[in-house]
């Protein structure tokens, strides 16, 4: 406070004008009083007033840069000006601290006389030293009389031709005494209304510059170009697989293969989707993985595999050649060409949509899915290849049938056996995009070995069903179930893991104001997110329960960003990151925020602090037909 002007921030729109001490901005004549405490003449610049608020504080820190600068000659004088005087907009801009180009200043005392100092008024100090500063061209004020007015025009030629702060396009006058070579400043060329251009080339071939060229038709429509080619591709590929699989089972086995291979395609995606429920990956890529698993893999599959066993059998040339290359197809080609086939859809993901591929979850997701359309189609070709050979074969009996028995093995005992060999190569991916900190050899050899443990399960499950007597039972039994029980195992736990995650990394930003101190429990479980998705349903309509479900898909994706960054691996953008997901929950926070609170407390997920002795009910839920939590 000991160097605040108090009219420093008071100018008037012709502050820019002179004026001299005791006079207003517009140059009327009347002495302008200080707001926030006694005048500066009678006390001083920056005299402590007992009781002033708390706003001059903030005005000294905004204009201390300039406290004690003289605008005019760019020199330190001491203590800052006082009165009107001080509150020019071209000073206080910053940027504009270069002086225009006057030449060298002369002393201030030759440029204005002598400057008397104000009589002090009564109960004030004064401070020997400090004047008020007088503009140039001012006449002397005599002590204690009337404030002289200042002209308020100034002849044409005493004005300055760049304002202050503006670019001057002559040499620096503080550059022209100093040693050295003095740069070589051009001339600003002057603006006409018909300008002429004598130095540029008179040939639009000899430019130098030339605007830019318009965006292509293919840059501005690549993106749907490239959706279009893909969709066409993935379609061609059903198209072919639909008329080998009908060439082999005929259209009566098309159709019975596709109705009983149909009916556990809805329970696996709905348990791979539930899995990955805690941060949801896009319905669009779970569609891709689908599809391409359905079609392209399948197709890649098939023609790959019945061209290595005709080739496997021209090479053996022996009796035996065909059930030997069957053998070896079924438990070395096979497995290796279908999981690389269902893993270049995993690769693809999470090549070009790292965004939505957050980690295990997102692997094992879509993964899964990817083996169920592989599963459906290759289930259609095998029952419907077994209703076939039941024509043929006249089988009445349900025992002796072997579509009942291709059915019962493929549908009913395991339904689960591709998701769960692709879902080791999702791990595998999964485990690369939850820890972007690994090495590029890491980055490379883990994908590659979870594609071979993959094809290794997958490669002993085919063997086993080859093998006499009841070893595929033993097999399964020993081997498959266990496997399928801790893949399933990890699923469950990743996912309460988020969960987890979610409740132990927002409650910073609940702390910050970002939400209310229920919210983070309310996010943390599932069954709280599905209740407040209802209350907001009920209040706001759809519309509240898709804002409420958006809410809780930005909240976890900003834990999951925080998250990381606590345990090493931020994103290299984690700033803009983090305000942009902040940007999303605070627009969605009016509508989202109470249902999700009231869901906490409605299922005691948080139980509110209480002062010691006070002994009243816990906050009311949200929402009319709900009573607080007990």
């Amino acid at each position: 406070m000991d160097d605040e002007p108090s009219g420093a921030h008071d100018a008037s729109p012709h502050a820019d004008r002179p004026s001299v001490a005791g006079q207003d901005a517009a140059g009327t004549g009347t002495p302008t009083p200080a707001r926030d405490g006694p005048s500066p003449d009678a006390d001083g610049p920056g005299a402590a007033v007992p009781g002033a608020d708390a706003r001059e504080a903030d005005d000294w820190r905004i204009a201390a840069p300039w406290a004690g600068t003289d605008p005019q000659t760019d020199q330190r004088t001491g203590p800052a000006p006082t009165g009107p005087a001080a509150a020019d907009p071209a000073a206080m801009r910053p940027g504009a601290t270069d002086p225009p180009a006057r030449g060298p200043a002369p002393p201030a005392e030759a440029r204005t006389g002598p400057q008397p100092t104000p009589p002090p008024q009564p109960g004030t100090r004064p401070q020997p030293g400090i004047r008020p500063r007088q503009q140039p061209g001012t006449p002397p004020q005599p002590h204690g009389g009337p404030p002289v007015q200042p002209p308020r025009h100034q002849p044409q030629s005493q004005r300055q031709p760049y304002p202050q702060g503006h670019p001057h396009p002559g040499p620096d006058p503080r550059l022209q005494n100093q040693p050295g070579p003095q740069p070589q400043v051009h001339p600003v060329p002057a603006w006409d209304q018909q300008p002429q251009f004598p130095a540029m080339p008179a040939s639009p071939a000899e430019w130098r510059y030339r605007p830019p060229a318009p965006p292509s038709w293919w840059t501005r429509h690549r993106r749907t170009l490239r959706a279009l080619a893909l969709i066409t591709l993935l379609a061609l590929c059903g198209l072919i697989i639909l008329g080998l699989v009908r060439e082999q089972t005929g259209t009566i086995g098309l159709l019975v293969g596709l109705g009983l291979a149909v009916l556990p395609v809805p329970l696996l995606v709905s348990a791979f989707r539930w899995i990955d429920g805690v941060e949801p990956t896009p319905w669009r890529n779970h569609i891709f993985a689908f599809a391409w698993g359905a079609f392209a893999a399948t197709l890649v599959a098939l023609l790959t595999n019945s061209l290595a066993t005709s080739w496997l059998i021209t090479s053996f040339g022996d009796a035996e050649a065909q059930p030997r290359a069957d053998v070896l197809g079924s438990t070395v080609i096979a497995p290796i060409v279908e999981e690389t086939a269902k893993g270049a859809a995993v690769l693809l993901l999470f090549l070009f949509r790292r965004r939505d591929f957050n980690g295990v979850i997102s692997g094992i997701a879509l993964a899964g899915i990817t083996a169920t359309g592989f599963a459906f189609t290759e289930n259609v070709l095998y029952l419907g290849t077994a209703f076939g050979e039941d024509q043929v074969l006249g089988t009445e009996a349900l025992h002796e049938s072997v579509t009942a028995m291709t059915f019962f093995i493929r549908i009913v005992v395991a339904p689960f056996a591709h998701p769960l060999f692709t879902a080791l190569t999702g791990i595998a991916f999964g485990i690369v995009a939850a820890v972007p900190s690994l090495g590029r050899t890491l980055r490379t050899l883990i994908p590659i070995l979870g594609l071979l443990t993959a094809s290794l399960l997958h490669a002993i499950w085919n063997g086993s069903a080859s093998l006499p007597d009841f070893t595929f039972l033993f097999v399964y039994a020993l081997f498959m179930i266990p496997v399928f029980a801790a893949l399933t195992w990890l699923a469950i736990w990743s996912r309460r893991l988020e969960l987890r995650t979610v409740r132990d990394t927002l409650p910073a930003y609940a702390a910050a104001g970002w939400f209310e101190a229920p919210e983070p429990w309310g996010l943390a479980s599932m069954r709280a997110r599905a209740m407040a998705r209802s209350l907001a349903r009920r209040t706001h309509g759809p519309t509240g329960a898709r804002t409420v479900a958006e809410y809780q898909h930005f909240a976890t994706s900003l834990a999951m960003l925080r998250a990381r960054a606590h345990h090493g691996s931020p994103a290299p953008d984690f700033h803009a990151r983090e305000q942009e997901l902040l940007h999303h929950l605070w627009h969605r926070h009016g509508v989202a925020g109470p249902p999700t609170a009231s869901a906490a407390v409605n299922l005691n997920r948080y139980r509110p602090p209480r002062p010691p002795g006070w002994g009243g009910p816990p906050p009311a839920a949200y929402g009319p037909r709900h009573s607080p939590a007990r």
